[in-house]
């Protein structure tokens, strides 16, 4: 009974923290993600003889993040530009939008004239895209605090091994910590590697469905979908929905929206069951049902950031708690094969 009660109050206080705590923690976790990204980039670069012969460590690593930097500011920069032409053509896109709702009245034989001119009246596309314009400026504030964050965390790296050695009074509980470490290592690298590779594939294969429809500002859309295909299972979906509405906005015709919703939801229908499938394998060994839990406790909790980190959390949990034999049964009930080595 005082373990079951001792266990509430750890679980109520883990999800106050990390509900109240979240302006803190989603900025130092996505720094600790930069850092992590950082330093498998600069591992795979000392096999290449001269980056490991000549460049010192402190060198390599301010090569990586500044190039990391460089392609997060070339990223930014091009959203900005696209959303700017999207703003400068709201005007255009509010007829059209009107004009997509009275053919939905006289296609469907439906009477909701007051419906119609309610939600014209009240629509403000240049407003929305200006909110989104803010939502920008918000997050490359909190990009300055991660970039901060993941600074220090640099700086830390030299000393962190000697302090671990130090933490654990014996030889066999420190080799059973880097053990664990070395599990979350390598199953986290392999996930963002793989995923990102497929979501590049989608991204890039819609980018050009989108061009070739004609839609405006594709990059935006293209980008919107390989940020959303690091969402499970509902990610694809919504990325593909966005765009095909977004057409009814611009072209106020029906052809535009279903061929994108058809031939980007081929794409993602392609890479998502076929392609990354057989790329990703069974390397996660993660539950369907536990992703899918975990993907709306972790929205609830942190939103889209919650979301895209899911999948990594719920790895990261499997692999410490098969440590340890009073909770290796919930790792166990956690994976999709029962197997936790």
């Amino acid at each position: 009974m005082r373990k079951a009660a001792y266990f509430c109050i750890v679980i109520t206080t883990a999800l106050f923290a990390l509900i109240y705590g979240q302006s803190l923690m989603v900025p130092f976790i996505t720094a600790l993600l930069l850092w992590f990204l950082t330093y498998e980039i600069r591992k795979s670069l000392d096999k290449l003889a001269f980056f490991n012969r000549y460049l010192p460590n402190w060198l390599k690593n301010v090569a990586v993040f500044a190039l990391m930097v460089f392609a997060l500011s070339g990223i930014i920069d091009i959203l900005a530009t696209n959303i700017s032409s999207l703003i400068a053509s709201s005007s255009k896109y509010e007829a059209n939008l009107q004009q997509t709702l009275e053919s939905i009245k006289q296609t469907f034989n439906i009477n909701f004239e007051e419906s119609i001119n309610e939600l014209a009246s009240n629509l403000d596309i240049s407003a929305m895209l200006s909110n989104l314009v803010n939502s920008l400026s918000g997050f490359l504030g909190n990009m300055m605090m991660v970039l901060i964050y993941a600074l220090f965390v640099f700086l830390e790296e030299s000393s962190i091994k000697e302090k671990v050695s130090k933490a654990f009074q014996s030889q066999a509980q420190h080799d059973q910590f880097m053990q664990t470490i070395t599990k979350i290592e390598s199953s986290l690298f392999d996930y963002l590697r793989l995923k990102t590779l497929v979501s590049l594939m989608t991204g890039g294969l819609s980018y050009v469905v989108l061009m070739l429809v004609g839609l405006d500002s594709p990059m935006f859309w293209a980008f919107l979908i390989f940020l959303m295909n690091y969402i499970p299972t509902i990610g694809s979906l919504v990325a593909t929905v966005f765009p095909a509405l977004f057409s009814l906005v611009q072209f106020g015709t029906w052809t535009p929206f279903v061929l994108i919703l058809l031939l980007v939801g081929v794409v993602q229908l392609i890479v998502g069951n076929i392609i990354e499938p057989r790329v990703m394998g069974k390397s996660l060994n993660v539950s369907p049902l536990v992703t899918i839990i975990a993907l709306a406790v972790w929205g609830q909790i942190w939103g889209i950031t919650g979301m895209i980190l899911s999948v990594p959390i719920t790895v990261m949990m499997i692999i410490i708690l098969s440590q340890f034999q009073e909770t290796k049964t919930l790792a166990i009930l956690l994976t999709e094969t029962g197997e936790i080595e």
